[in-house]
């Protein structure tokens, strides 16, 4: 007699058996795979720093747990990085906030996630200009709403109150924004972000402000947080932030939210049902992120800097290419249409083939909703993007 849980497929809930896999992550694994069989890889696909976490950082943890820090925290997260982050809005944007209105996560991902969970209910619409990093829409599905994705391409990916305006519904409740985007590297102009705000406080609609790359801008672009803000503009909006990309610390796995008192209390209750508090250890090296030296992240900045000049002239010289210009983040995401004909149908056939045959990683811009792009990550060694790219250019020649 067969056991009567190997007879049916395991039943998975409906929101989650309507989400995606992470297409960053399939890249990831790809990669991960192609190394344990031992070739020489080329991987564009990551989306974390190369460098390092700064020493003073990686101090800061020592010296915590080895004071015995390593107990449970608060759920909203410690007093002193709550301190920290209101000292550096204030500093760098001129907004005060409260310590009701600050909470610690784990990671940028689970500030986005417990902001759009508390506030969807099935039915309603959030927005999301395309293209959108993998995880926007698969967080409503999760929550039983509904994604409606904005078209951007017209204005070569950066988003326009107009087109804002055209998109909303009557059950339109959120707005996600990126800036600086992942995966275009587009930075939203600081008027046009302020016109967006001011449309969706008129008509009653939530954002959530990803600014995860905040940090990341090109001259003579500048950081533009939306805490900067009237209060008037702010009052629905939750700013979503990370340590993983400014200070390298992608695995500490430490972000936080900025919200309204309420919105923020509701986000604590979600997350006291889930992760409790963010690593102990990690909140405690995260407030030597921010209130320590900071010539790192202008070390970080710099570099990307020469990575992507020399990518994107690289990039205008492959036939069948075309490449917006990234103000910020560490992505390029060109237009690889150019080269989809024989054997080459689509953007996820691109990225397979060019895997297959030149073991290099790049992720298929249909995963983030665009296909006929792909992502290129430049946080990586210029050694491996010039490599990358030969091979990349030896592809695209060989397919065209």
């Amino acid at each position: 007699m067969k056991a009567r849980g190997l007879m049916s497929p395991f039943p998975v809930s409906e929101n989650v058996a309507r989400m995606q896999s992470s297409a960053t992550m399939a890249a990831m694994q790809a990669a991960e795979a192609l190394r344990a069989s031992g070739a020489n890889v080329c991987d564009f696909g990551a989306g974390e720093p190369d460098f390092d976490t700064p020493d003073n950082i990686k101090q800061a943890a020592e010296r915590a747990m080895r004071a015995g820090r390593t107990k449970y925290t608060a759920n909203a997260g410690i007093r002193e990085l709550q301190r920290a982050i209101i000292d550096f809005y204030r500093k760098e944007f001129g907004t005060e906030y409260q310590s009701s209105e600050v909470m610690a996560t784990a990671g940028g991902k689970q500030a986005i996630f417990n902001a759009v969970v508390t506030l969807l209910n099935p039915g309603d619409e959030a927005l999301i200009p395309k293209p959108y990093w993998v995880t926007f829409p698969e967080i409503p599905i999760f929550a039983g709403a509904k994604p409606v994705f904005i078209e951007t391409e017209e204005t070569d990916f950066v988003l326009t109150v107009d087109q804002v305006e055209r998109a909303i519904t009557p059950r339109t409740k959120l707005l996600i924004l990126n800036s600086p985007s992942n995966p275009s590297g587009r930075v939203l102009p600081p008027n046009e972000f302020r016109r967006i705000m001011e449309l969706t406080t008129e008509r009653g609609i939530y954002v959530v402000s990803d600014e995860c790359y905040l940090r990341f801008v090109y001259p003579p672009g500048e950081a533009f947080s939306a805490a900067r803000l009237p209060a008037e503009l702010r009052s629905r909006l939750c700013i979503a932030g990370s340590f993983s990309k400014t200070y390298a610390m992608t695995g500490w796995r430490v972000g936080y939210a900025l919200a309204p008192a309420e919105w923020t209390k509701a986000m604590l209750k979600v997350q006291g049902h889930s992760t409790s508090n963010t690593n102990s250890i990690a909140q405690w090296a995260a407030v030597e992120a921010m209130t320590g030296p900071q010539e790192s992240v202008g070390i970080m900045l710099k570099e990307y800097t020469a990575r992507r000049e020399w990518l994107l002239n690289a990039l205008s010289e492959i036939p069948g290419f075309k490449c917006s210009e990234p103000e910020g983040a560490f992505y390029a995401f060109p237009d690889v249409r150019g080269c989809l004909k024989n054997d080459l149908k689509t953007s996820r056939d691109f990225a397979q083939l060019l895997l297959e045959e030149e073991h290099t990683v790049v992720t298929d811009g249909a995963g983030f909703g665009t296909e006929g792009f792909i992502r290129i990550s430049y946080a990586t060694s210029m050694e491996q993007i010039q490599e990358g790219v030969k091979r990349i250019k030896r592809f695209a020649e060989k397919h065209n």
